[in-house]
């Protein structure tokens, strides 16, 4: 064995062998308009050029003579005998490292708010551009919205824009740059105590904290850092088109739980209440003639109240077409029908037209 392979296998860090996409450290010996030159210990000089250059001017211009950067390896052996670096690649190599560790560690970590759209929030992590989609969101910054529209949606979003959050590592592929985030996994295990105290059918009193509209938030009287929602289905037994129309933000109430699963709360007003369908038929009967109001129209009929609770649906096949429906039917204008069917364990009243 020759001398030169006995060094490489006895003492590597002597003559290292450079790999593509391997990260060094090089300190800068002289710089130009259109190049950087670095020495690489133990191995000769580097150059940063061409588009390299342009996209590393920021940290090439702030660096002095003298001073060590780390760089990735473009090329271990250019043409010229130089090996190619990138400074920004290096930076991102070495961001991408730290949140790989963060991940792994699996515990909070501070990301700055830079951005927001209807989705959610642009976040900024190491340097890098991660994304937290509104559902990973905690409570605290759930957009709360009546009408939960997008332009709504990011109005509220963009009011986060410039505050850090705790946040920890969903997922990461450094490849296609993506890097998703949760805020809702990051809880105090106080809070997860406190969640374990409740169960399924317990009876909670609570102040509706938020309205969005899926539903209401809910905090509770007993433990105000636990919150739950209770979904609209869940809010009464009539059709509602809002949260709004049943709870306002301040009110108190009393739900029931109905189900916990990680760590979210979900609670029902519904389940308290009387059912009024329980006693349907003897409210209803079949070929009565019953007045309603025209409530909503959908593509397969028309909604008709017929009292505070119970509404009841004339099908479209009742018209000649759904254009015909609504010249014979105006919301909010009551009518005469006749009950076609009563289903009630389908909750459904068939009406037709007299």
């Amino acid at each position: 064995m020759d001398i030169i392979a006995q060094l490489i296998k006895t003492r590597p860090d002597i003559l290292p062998i450079l790999k593509k996409g391997e990260i060094v450290e090089a300190k800068l010996i002289e710089k130009t308009p259109k190049k950087a030159y670095f020495e690489i210990s133990h191995v000769g000089t580097g150059i940063v050029y061409g588009r390299e250059m342009i996209n590393g001017r920021d940290v090439i211009k702030n660096l002095e003579v003298g001073e060590t950067v780390s760089a990735k390896i473009v090329d271990p052996e250019n043409k010229d005998g130089y090996v190619e670096l990138s400074l920004t690649e290096a930076d991102k190599q070495k961001a991408w490292t730290l949140i790989k560790e963060a991940q792994e560690k699996d515990e909070p970590i501070k990301a700055k708010i830079a951005g927001a759209n209807s989705g959610g929030l642009l976040v900024e992590l190491f340097d890098v551009r991660g994304f937290l989609p509104v559902s990973q969101l905690s409570t605290e910054h759930y957009p709360r919205t009546a009408e939960n529209t997008k332009e709504q949606t990011t109005e509220e979003l963009q009011k986060l824009v410039g505050q850090e959050f705790d946040v920890k590592i969903l997922s990461i592929n450094p490849r296609t740059n993506k890097l998703i985030l949760s805020e809702k996994e990051v809880m105090s295990q106080n809070v997860k105590d406190l969640i374990n105290q409740y169960k399924p059918g317990d009876v909670v009193t609570g102040i509706i904290s938020g309205l969005a509209n899926f539903g209401a938030f809910i905090r509770f009287a007993d433990n105000p850092e636990v919150e739950g929602l209770i979904h609209i289905s869940e809010l009464g037994h009539k059709l509602i088109d809002s949260p709004k129309e049943i709870v306002s933000i301040g009110d108190m109430v009393k739900a029931q739980i109905i189900d916990i699963k990680d760590n979210k709360i979900s609670l029902s007003l519904k389940v308290l209440q009387e059912d009024p369908w329980k006693d349907i038929e003897k409210q209803f009967k079949v070929k009565d003639v019953v007045s309603g109001q025209v409530y909503k129209f959908n593509p397969f009929g028309a909604f008709i109240k017929l009292n505070e609770d119970i509404v009841g649906l004339i099908h479209v096949s009742e018209f000649a077409s759904p254009e015909e429906m609504k010249s014979k039917l105006t919301l909010n204008e009551k009518y005469n029908f006749v009950i076609d069917a009563i289903k009630p364990e389908e909750r459904r009243i068939i009406l037709k037209l007299k």
